[in-house]
């Protein structure tokens, strides 16, 4: 599957803002400083991968760049929208509506169906989008798969079914977290490269979080983390 040219960079107000977001953790006596003032843009329609050592805070920035956890300190813009200074029903609508979240173990529900599990952020947001759902099933390659339980699936089928489901509310910026990490090397090559292939036919922005170097070298930008400040 040869993937569309990257987007060319906007020069207009970046989509993703932060600035100067900080995160500690206590681990025993001592205090762990995990993001230690860290600002970054993100430009629409860019694929960023946010790459570092284990135990860098990767997926801590991630999470906080979503809207998932809030920083001890530092702001995120999402659109024109502060994350964090809304009440909590004005960011659970943000993250459902204009979010989408592909995590590294999956998360679909056990007694659910492929198609069903895709359903699941339309039904919260309201309006089960069934025909959506089944269009995104398709594009990631599992039209006769539909009507399968997780446990029927094998790993690199339910990361499929994961990114069907974060493309459901058509949202304009998708965060992945470690999508490979449970997947063998040329099955998270496939995945990675379906992902870089739908964002971009979609017109979506895509950061992603990747232990694995040669990955992050697919993206538009390569972004490092290192001792709690990113390094480029």
């Amino acid at each position: 599957m040869s993937l569309p040219a990257p987007n060319t960079p906007s020069t207009a107000q970046p989509q993703l803002v932060a600035r100067d977001l900080r995160r500690s953790f206590e681990l025993g006596k001592r205090q762990i400083e995990v993001l230690r003032g860290i600002s970054v843009d993100i430009q629409k329609g860019e694929a960023a991968f946010l790459c570092g050592a284990s135990g860098a805070g990767k997926t801590t920035l991630l999470y906080t760049l979503a809207g998932l956890e809030r920083p001890e300190s530092g702001t995120v813009e999402f659109e024109g929208t502060h994350l964090y200074k809304g009440g909590e029903n004005v960011q659970a609508r943000i993250r459902n509506e204009r979010i989408g979240f592909v995590f590294q173990g999956y998360f679909l529900l056990a007694e659910l169906t492929a198609l069903e599990n895709v359903l699941l952020p339309s039904m919260i947001g309201g309006k089960v989008k069934r025909e959506a759902a089944e269009r995104a099933l398709t594009d990631v390659g599992l039209a006769d798969r539909m009507q399968h339980l997780p446990a029927e699936l094998s790993g690199g089928e339910q990361q499929r079914v994961a990114i069907a489901r974060a493309l459901i509310n058509d949202p304009s910026i998708i965060f992945a977290d470690e999508p490979t990490g449970n997947l063998d090397s040329k099955t998270g090559e496939g995945i990675i490269e379906l992902l870089l292939g739908l964002v971009r036919e979609r017109g979506k922005t895509l950061v992603v979080v990747t232990h694995d170097a040669n990955l992050a070298t697919r993206g538009d930008r390569r972004l490092e983390i290192r001792d709690g400040l990113l390094v480029a």
